[in-house]
């Protein structure tokens, strides 16, 4: 299990995390939604060690090891998995250059499958079809789905997604949606930050608001969907 408790972290004198407490239990999807620079990416950021931000306080434990303050590396090798925004793979690099540099034997928090290429050609059929092909020839669904399975040959414990979907076409949000369906019927615990409600509503287990580095709502599915208060308030769903 991945817990947070009360984090504050921010940018020079500029605090963005105001407290923020949640967690993502084994085998369940977790999303967090929120409006454009409500604290979401910073919160990722945090969770994995990346400086910017700066942690001031607060925790961060992974299956009972506290990670807060741990070097990025050291949080990887224990069983989080990262796919930041933009994608950021290596454009220099083939698709199987990409997925092999990132290949790690499971860690102890890994209850789901191996993941290994054949699996990713499984999951992604179009990066078979692509792998000889550069980073940088790549459409950007196909970046996302090198960017998803870049992350999984670490063999996380915990995937955390930061806007999987930005920027991509309708039809390519149905099919990674699909994609996360499948991973979640493998019991991989995920974190997922999105901003496409019906994606997150569709695919999660509990969701989290944040509104200016505050948890605003906690609940299931269920009950953000009944609350027309918090979609119209912080999510502007129906407005």
């Amino acid at each position: 299990m991945l817990t947070i408790t009360d984090l504050h972290s921010g940018y020079g004198l500029s605090e963005v995390l105001k407290g923020v407490t949640l967690e993502v239990p084994d085998g369940k999807l977790v999303a967090l939604l929120g409006r454009n620079g409500m604290g979401k990416t910073s919160l990722c950021r945090s969770i994995m060690g990346l400086d910017p931000p700066v942690i001031r306080s607060g925790s961060i434990e992974y299956n009972g090891t506290v990670i807060t303050g741990m070097s990025p590396f050291k949080i990887a090798r224990l069983g989080l998995g990262y796919v930041p925004q933009g994608r950021h793979i290596f454009g220099s690099l083939n698709v199987v250059e990409n997925l092999s540099m990132a290949q790690r034997s499971p860690s102890e928090g890994n209850k789901g499958e191996v993941w290994n290429l054949e699996r990713v050609w499984e999951m992604f059929p179009r990066l078979a079809e692509r792998k000889s092909n550069g980073g940088a020839q790549l459409s950007g669904g196909e970046q996302q789905m090198l960017a998803i399975g870049r992350a999984l040959m670490t063999n996380p414990g915990v995937l955390i997604m930061d806007e999987p979907s930005e920027g991509l076409a309708p039809v390519l949000v149905d099919q990674l949606g699909e994609r996360m369906l499948d991973l979640k019927k493998s019991s991989l615990s995920m974190l997922l930050v999105e901003q496409n409600y019906s994606l997150a509503l569709k695919l999660a287990d509990m969701l989290y608001v944040m509104e200016n580095g505050k948890v605003v709502f906690a609940g299931s599915p269920e009950e953000l969907d009944s609350s027309e208060d918090v979609k119209r308030r912080y999510l502007g769903v129906g407005v």
